[in-house]
């Protein structure tokens, strides 16, 4: 008869040796190709970032990364896809802040963003611009609140829907100063931005890259960018955190993985990525969408997730602001 710690070590021994393989697979990893689900239609933000970085990761990794565009549901679509997929490292999400919206926007989900995926690595953070056009009479953020207080609830807050991080940004800037905006939403940012320059809405906070050629042409005006320092590609235009104090609005981009993605994975994926943002044709092509990397370790990325869907849930229950 065996001792107990006859019995002890021969269990212990026989872990060890199950989890052999495992190790081992994801030593070997990546053996096949790996696919980024993208929750949005070829040809904008995520799907432009899905395809820069992933070019570079093919190469990081010696396989071909597929992107898989999986519109819907404001991405939860493709989010439930990945949640689903198996614990592989083949199958990932690129995620952004409009995942930590979700969280709290849609009352029923059929996954928890935070517990079912698993963070990998930070990508690219954009900043949105607060823009007018360039005949309404403020100026300056100062002069954009003092008028919007002296005509509480006929500001026109024009977003590229509800509940998107363009129309949360406003809503935060509504906390943060104590203004009242009437939201009205369009089906995308470029039908706001055709409102805002018909007259048919005052404010966006719409995102950069298709705000900048109207203000670069003089026909809207930029009050401020949502990120916490300035852009790049708008350097004379201020952050709205030097205006108003612990503003940040900005929009993210990440990979994520089914939960249970083994660490070993999870950590070969992490240093292709930022081997990735290293790339000096990837940094530029990011600077020339007036973006910046978001260098890190995985758990650098899980921290940002959760302070943002912590922070989006309060602007979204101070406002109760419902999907549609």
């Amino acid at each position: 008869m065996m001792t107990r710690r006859q019995i002890l070590r021969w269990a212990a021994g026989s872990a060890a040796l199950a989890a052999i393989p495992a190790i081992t697979r994801a030593q070997a990893y990546p053996t096949r190709p790996v696919r980024i689900l993208v929750g949005f239609v070829a040809g904008g933000n995520f799907d432009i970032v899905a395809r820069l970085v992933g070019q570079s990761l093919s190469e990081q990794l010696n396989q071909p990364v597929i992107v898989e565009n999986r519109p819907g549901a404001s991405s939860n679509i493709a989010t439930e896809a990945v949640v689903r997929a198996p614990a592989d490292g083949y199958t990932l999400l690129l995620g952004g802040a409009v995942n930590a919206v979700n969280a709290t926007l849609y009352d029923k989900l059929g996954f928890n963003f935070i517990g079912d995926l698993a963070p990998v690595a930070g990508v690219v953070r954009f900043p949105n611009v607060m823009t007018v056009a360039a005949s309404f009479p403020a100026k300056t953020v100062p002069e954009f609140i003092a008028y919007a207080k002296a005509n509480p609830g006929k500001v026109t807050h024009g977003s590229s829907g509800n509940g998107t991080t363009q129309h949360l940004a406003g809503a935060l800037f509504e906390m943060m100063t104590g203004v009242s905006f009437l939201h009205v939403p369009y089906k995308g940012g470029s039908q706001a931005i055709t409102a805002l320059l018909g007259g048919q809405v005052q404010v966006l906070f719409e995102a950069l890259p298709p705000s900048i050629p109207h203000i670069r042409s003089g026909q809207l005006r930029a009050l401020g960018v949502t990120t916490a320092a300035r852009s790049g590609a708008l350097q004379e235009v201020p952050a709205l955190g030097e205006l108003v104090p612990g503003y940040e609005a900005s929009g993210w981009n990440g990979l994520c993985a089914p939960k249970n993605t083994p660490a070993e994975i999870v950590d070969k994926l992490n240093k292709a990525v930022n081997a990735s943002l290293a790339d000096s044709r990837v940094n530029a092509r990011l600077a020339d969408l007036g973006a910046t990397t978001l260098n890190g370790s995985a758990a650098d990325f899980g921290r940002l997730i959760a302070e943002e869907t912590e922070k989006w849930g309060r602007v979204i229950r101070a406002g109760n602001i419902k999907p549609i």
